[in-house]
């Protein structure tokens, strides 16, 4: 008896000095090279390695959590999920709830992009009334007045990659996507085919954000990204899945 006892003291003593794994959050619709997912679980990419390096420095378990998009925000509210990466605060107007946010990390690049190549970089505002590639619960502010207008009507993939699938299948003659998402589609098409920039639609801050909890190292996380990105480790991940560095975030502006 006194052999159990000893055994289960020492399993709860060592449960209650190993820290608490921090959860992250990873959108369903991410794809290389943000981050591959297998099995309901991040395997590479971008901000896989950029939230694993996180929680090793910072001395916690790392927990991936697989959502989609539009159940990330509840998750965060409900303290499914600790920290939730690559998302601007202009995304979240309506967010409810006692969160910190990091400094700008990496800049989102969103491009328009077509199966041809027109005679002259298209734009935007002169488009006529068409269907354009989206992604489901997506966010593009600059091109919100012309879906409410119905000037542009979305037509949503789950994923980006889905998106681009889809405009190579010709279902619409543009559509918008993230500039690396676009880079690594492109290597999988031959030349003649591959798909072309007519427009820059917009380029956004984006950092992570933190439950206030204090059962969380809110401000040593906080702390470790400031390193991560001004160390250049962020950039230098970006690099090794892009072959180039992270735009730089202006100084001015809030993720």
């Amino acid at each position: 008896m006194r052999v159990v006892l000893g055994a289960l003291w020492m399993i709860s003593t060592l449960s209650l000095a190993a820290p608490a794994p921090l959860r992250f959050a990873i959108s369903d619709s991410w794809a290389m090279p943000l981050v591959q997912i297998e099995r309901d679980q991040p395997t590479q990419g971008i901000l896989y390695d950029l939230m694993l390096s996180l929680a090793t420095q910072v001395g916690h378990p790392a927990r991936f959590q697989v959502l989609a998009r539009a159940r990330i925000a509840p998750a965060m509210k409900n303290g499914e999920v600790d920290v939730r990466c690559y998302v601007a605060q202009a995304w979240l107007n309506d967010l409810s709830g006692d969160y910190v946010w990091s400094i700008p990390l990496l800049v989102q690049r969103n491009v328009l992009v077509s199966a041809h190549v027109p005679p002259l970089s298209v734009i935007v505002d002169k488009l006529s009334t068409q269907n354009i590639g989206t992604v489901l619960n997506y966010s593009y502010p600059t091109l919100e007045p012309f879906f409410a207008t119905g000037q542009l009507k979305r037509d949503d993939a789950r994923s980006e990659a889905q998106v681009l699938q889809k405009l190579v299948a010709g279902r619409f003659k543009y559509a918008v996507t993230n500039e690396w998402a676009l880079e690594r589609f492109n290597q999988q098409l031959p030349l003649g085919r591959r798909l072309h920039v007519v427009a820059v639609v917009e380029e956004q801050s984006l950092g992570c954000y933190v439950r206030n909890d204090p059962a969380l190292p809110v401000q040593r996380i906080l702390r470790t990204l400031l390193r991560m990105k001004m160390s250049g480790e962020i950039d230098g991940i970006v690099q090794l899945y892009t072959g180039n560095g992270g735009r730089q975030p202006q100084s001015s502006s809030t993720p």
